[in-house]
């Protein structure tokens, strides 16, 4: 029954959102396809409560590059980049900035997240030139598979599968799969699976309990 009533909520929010998907294209044809689905992300990340989500989901889903089953994107989450991939049952807390990002699926991230594009964004080597009009350089990021992002993390580099990334962290450099990783920068701590992860945690200053894992994020 539930299951039934899920799908009836996606049948209508795809009906609702249609109108501003044909307008989306139609801008996009005009002014390009970044700037029109930036404009149409921040307006959807306004619409409050599950009503949002499921018409957010909609939009998503007929405008980015893929927008999975079940995946859910918070109130205040924009994202600039058409070329997104959101992955199945992944979930995108509240207030979260978005580049051109690959989360994969049962992706966790927290609120205030932000995922971006590289640190090589604006070019900085001229002092003659604003660093607004020197060319930069956008990596597209991946988060893998079942990770999970601390709130308030700031991710510019691909983050593996099965990862942790603790809340307030800076990723600068590539994370591989199943580690956990804390601060700015973010540093590796563990591994989740060799069983020291909650020895690592301790060491970092936090109390060896699953409460205290669940503290990090």
């Amino acid at each position: 029954m539930k299951s039934l009533a899920k799908s009836t909520l996606r049948v209508l929010s795809t009906v609702i959102v249609l109108p501003a998907v044909a307008l989306c294209r139609l801008q996009a044809s005009l002014v390009g396809a970044e700037s029109a689905f930036s404009g149409w992300s921040e307006l959807f990340s306004l619409l409050p409560g599950v009503t949002g989500e499921y018409l957010r989901h909609a939009f998503y889903r007929l405008c980015a590059e893929s927008c999975g089953d079940d995946a859910c994107i918070g109130f205040g989450t924009i994202s600039a980049h058409p070329g997104i991939r959101i992955g199945c049952s992944a979930y995108i807390g509240n207030f979260c900035s978005l580049g051109n990002v690959s989360i994969e699926d049962d992706v966790l991230i927290a609120s205030h997240v932000s995922v971006m594009n590289g640190c090589h964004q604006h070019g900085t080597s001229r002092l003659d030139i604003p660093i607004r009009d020197q060319p930069g350089e956008f990596i597209p990021v991946t988060i893998g598979t079942g990770s999970w992002i601390g709130e308030h993390a700031t991710v510019a580099a691909d983050v593996g599968r099965h990862c942790i990334v603790g809340a307030g962290s800076l990723v600068l450099k590539p994370i591989a799969d199943y580690a956990i990783a804390v601060g700015s920068p973010a540093r590796v701590i563990g591994d989740r699976r060799d069983g020291t992860a909650l020895e690592n945690l301790a060491g970092a200053g936090f109390s060896p309990d699953e409460e205290s894992v669940a503290d990090v994020c």
